[in-house]
């Protein structure tokens, strides 16, 4: 984070299939941060950055794109350090952060490409009435389909193809283990709100992997 040098090159980046626990307790650090120590809020960039990249990843599921964001979530939460109060863990306050600026980007990403994120639960109509649709498939290159031979491959295609507020609860619940209660805040809804989301999730997840599987 000093000026003058490449942000990104100080981020070292890495995707794991889930987020890696953090620790509970960040006081002492964010303490020294809001004080003005650039090493101490260095050190939570060092802690914290492969959870955020994860958590941005698997909302745009573009590397890139989420690298960036995480780059913007690290001088949000800089800029803004002095404001955290502690009523929720650092870890959160932070997601918070993350999430909002990957659902900005995400808008951004689909207006550059002039089209929205496909649906499940998507329909359209036919001469018998109306029917519901498996994604639209692409042809796949050598590379596409060894790939798609890695089941983790096709949880990961099935995830990306969910609405935004179910792949978000999703993502936040079962690859971050964050609380229901924890995601209510960064959402700002109900836990129970979010419990109703993450359920329908799984069960269009477990759909798409039938799916998937039968065609295997």
């Amino acid at each position: 984070m000093h000026k003058g040098t490449n942000p990104r090159s100080e981020l070292s980046y890495t995707v794991e299939s889930a987020g890696a626990s953090a620790p509970d307790d960040d006081t002492a650090l964010v303490s020294s941060s809001q004080e003005g120590d650039l090493e101490a809020f260095e050190r939570l960039v060092v802690r914290h950055q492969k959870r955020m990249l994860n958590v941005a990843y698997r909302l745009t599921d573009d590397y890139d794109e989420a690298c960036e964001i995480v780059q913007d979530a690290f001088v949000s939460a800089f800029r803004n350090i002095k404001t955290f109060r502690g009523d929720a863990k650092f870890t959160t306050w932070l997601t918070t952060i993350t999430l909002n600026l990957s659902k900005n980007r995400l808008k951004q990403m689909r207006a550059r490409r002039g089209h929205e994120a496909f649906s499940l639960d998507e329909q359209v109509a036919t001469d018998d009435g109306r029917m519901t649709i498996d994604p639209p498939s692409k042809e796949p290159s050598v590379l596409d389909r060894l790939e798609a031979r890695d089941v983790r491959a096709r949880v990961r295609d099935c995830i990306k193809a969910l609405e935004p507020d179910f792949r978000e609860a999703l993502v936040l619940r079962d690859l971050q283990d964050f609380s229901y209660e924890e995601i209510g805040g960064m959402l700002k809804v109900k836990a129970g709100t979010v419990k109703s989301r993450i359920s329908r999730a799984r069960e269009l997840v477990k759909e798409c992997l039938k799916k998937v599987m039968e065609e295997m």
